[in-house]
């Protein structure tokens, strides 16, 4: 990040909890080790930059569980933040409002924006007009906190610290706002895994019918599952081989991990099944002790949903482009 330009930028107050810039993610590095990263909730992600009108993949800040406290400088700016997200715009007259998601306002020179927490979900996000001044790594400028790549060093954000702004805004900025629900369902569609035919016929049964909790252990690696254990009457752990986003690995002691955006390229433990891409947002803000269950759909019916998810956010395009 530039250091000691005019360009307006936050001065972090609170740096919250696993604060980092985040994007669409990196690709066709696996080779090298390197996973994709970026915004664990693709759809929320890109829904703050529609209702900006910025580029759909502007790089934006994600955040989990209580958000920053950010106060701005040298300018005039337009935000938005997306989730199930409680925050308020602190005017630099003490004037105190209540923010809403999914609409943009603008923030004026010393105004403060205090993220206090998510509600029923982990992760927001806060993109602003014009995008923030960020470096790409590797055609990113996703922050993997675990592999220390992207800006920053690599590192999530701590109290002090400067992020910087392209640009202030312009005479044109437009109100614009969204009517959306975040509705995150606790059945999980997948489809069977390369190691399903480890897992003994009880196993499978009780993956399919039962549930599961998702217990404390989250971040953005992964989500490990806590229900009746799962017996692998092959190996508990096989030769490593690559991963991807989704996918659900059963360790010796039975219980699940689904893996998320910073997942390890390569793992030795049994793949039960994958969760379809169309699911993969709604699952990345299941809170702790939330039970789910899992759903088995074919590759054909995968794809179907994940066409009907991309419509989805196509068509929220359109009505703010067309009624905003």
């Amino acid at each position: 990040m530039t250091i000691g330009n005019n360009k307006p930028f936050f001065e972090i107050l609170r740096a919250g909890i696993n604060t980092t810039i985040q994007d669409k993610g990196r690709n066709n590095l696996y080779h090298l080790g390197v996973t994709m990263s970026g915004a664990v909730d693709q759809k929320n992600f890109k829904l703050s930059n529609l209702i900006l009108n910025n580029l759909i993949d502007e790089p934006v800040v994600e955040f989990a569980f209580q958000g920053p406290l950010l106060k701005l400088h040298n300018g005039k700016i337009g935000v938005c933040i997306t989730g199930d997200v409680i925050f308020d715009i602190i005017r630099n007259n003490d004037l105190i409002e209540q923010g809403q998601c999914y609409q943009n306002y603008i923030i004026n020179d010393g105004d403060q924006l205090d993220i206090k927490s998510t509600k029923n979900s982990l992760y927001g996000y806060l993109s602003v007009k014009n995008g923030f001044e960020v470096e790409k790594i590797w055609g990113s400028s996703s922050i993997n906190t675990k592999a220390n790549i992207g800006p920053n060093e690599g590192k999530k954000f701590s109290i002090n610290q400067k992020i910087y702004l392209n640009n202030e805004l312009n005479s044109d900025f437009k109100i614009r706002k969204l009517k959306y629900k975040n509705n995150f369902q606790k059945n999980i569609r997948v489809i069977k895994g390369t190691n399903f035919d480890y897992f003994s016929e009880k196993a499978k049964n009780i993956f399919f019918n039962e549930n599961f909790m998702v217990t404390s252990l989250i971040d953005r690696m992964g989500i490990r599952l806590k229900g009746p254990k799962l017996e692998n009457i092959v190996s508990t752990n096989i030769k490593s081989e690559g991963l991807v986003k989704g996918v659900i690995q059963v360790p010796a002691d039975g219980n699940p991990i689904m893996m998320l955006a910073d997942h390890g390229t390569i793992g030795g433990y049994p793949k039960i099944a994958t969760i379809i891409s169309a699911d993969l947002d709604n699952v990345s803000q299941l809170p702790p002790n939330t039970e789910i269950t899992f759903q088995e759909v074919n590759l054909e019916q995968a794809e179907e949903l994940y066409k009907s998810y991309l419509k989805e956010i196509n068509k929220y395009s359109k009505f703010l482009n067309e009624y905003n």
